[in-house]
């Protein structure tokens, strides 16, 4: 058991590492995009602080280890089913450069597995209604009128400087969003992987294999190890580092052509949006809301300046990640039943 305990902590910090690299245009696209910063120093800057980020609290951390299914019912292959769906899902999507969730992958794929392995029952829909399909119209529309305001505020308080000033101004403030972007995505994100090793630790001592442990190693009551708090934050931090140049792309020039001061715009948005689920311990997915964002900055110009196919594809995106991750998530369940037996 103990070996399979260490394949599982091993795969979720492998996620975590994905997760980072899938997930960096999320802090950094609209500031490379618009010229603000290179890729190399811009995804630098954003690991840095994904990694501060991830060390803020554990909110989000406790609802993923024990809000979906009880740890009881949960067993170590169940957790390495879950995050083997999630990888999946989150390689296939960066390979074609859709920028789809991490978070409702990891979700999605720890409901296929836990049904897979205890029935329907086993998994607590309710609290995927409320944590995660409700956060998921709510987030996003939320940040897309957070944007949209911020935009026109912007717009009116420059109206009577001259465009090279404002061009200026809004560069340098546009670091200053992207540092707030990539915090927020580190206290979000990162805090997925904290959530699943825990669940897989509880599970562990759940089933009576936890006897010679060092207290340090395991959670105390609802309290996240301070080892899983630091390897995540810096498995997120160095998968950030490493890049995501696709989504780049995708984000921060087709969806619509941004200028600095939209780029201030949209990460300030998506900052704050992101910042107060993590306070509140429900995890959003930071995809979902830079996107929204960037949407209503180009929104605000008009409707015609959002390249309204692009964003129907991420939307759609968006719908197919719960279903399909849990699709894998179930196939690795029984293939490792066929191993492992349990």
């Amino acid at each position: 058991m103990v070996s399979l305990l260490v394949c599982v902590i091993v795969a979720a910090i492998i996620f975590d590492y994905i997760n980072g690299f899938h997930d960096a245009a999320n802090a950094i696209a609209t500031v490379v995009s618009t010229g603000v910063l290179p890729v190399r120093t811009a995804v630098l800057i954003a690991g840095i602080l994904n990694f501060f980020g991830a060390i803020t609290g554990t909110a989000v951390a406790k609802t993923i280890a024990s809000g979906f299914a009880d740890p009881a019912v949960v067993t170590q292959t169940v957790v390495l089913a879950a995050l083997i769906g999630a990888c999946a899902w989150n390689l296939i999507t960066w390979w074609y450069g859709i920028p789809s969730s991490s978070s409702h992958a990891l979700i999605g794929a720890l409901a296929g597995a836990v049904v897979a392995k205890a029935g329907v029952s086993a998994f607590k829909w309710a609290a995927l209604y409320k944590k995660v399909l409700i956060p998921l119209v709510a987030s996003p529309t939320i940040g897309f009128v957070v944007a949209f305001l911020v935009m026109i505020s912007l717009l009116w308080v420059v109206r009577g400087l001259r465009p090279s000033t404002v061009h200026r101004g809004s560069r340098r403030l546009q670091l200053l969003s992207a540092c707030m972007m990539a915090f927020a995505h580190g206290s979000n994100d990162a805090q997925k992987s904290m959530g699943i090793i825990t669940l897989a630790l509880l599970s562990f001592m759940a089933g009576g294999h936890a006897g010679g442990m060092p207290s340090w190693f395991l959670p105390q009551g609802d309290k996240v190890p301070t080892w899983v708090i630091l390897a995540c934050a810096a498995a997120i931090a160095l998968g950030t580092m490493a890049g995501g140049k696709k989504i780049i792309k995708t984000m921060g020039t087709k969806i619509i052509r941004i200028a600095p001061i939209q780029g201030f715009a949209a990460e300030t948005a998506g900052a704050l949006t992101i910042l107060g689920a993590s306070h509140l311990g429900v995890p959003v997915s930071t995809t979902h809301c830079i996107n929204a964002c960037i949407m209503g900055v180009g929104a605000s110009k008009r409707i015609s300046a959002v390249r309204w196919g692009v964003a129907g594809n991420i939307v759609t995106a968006w719908i197919l990640t719960l279903p399909m991750s849990a699709a894998l998530a179930w196939v690795s369940m029984m293939v490792l039943e066929r191993f492992f037996g349990t």
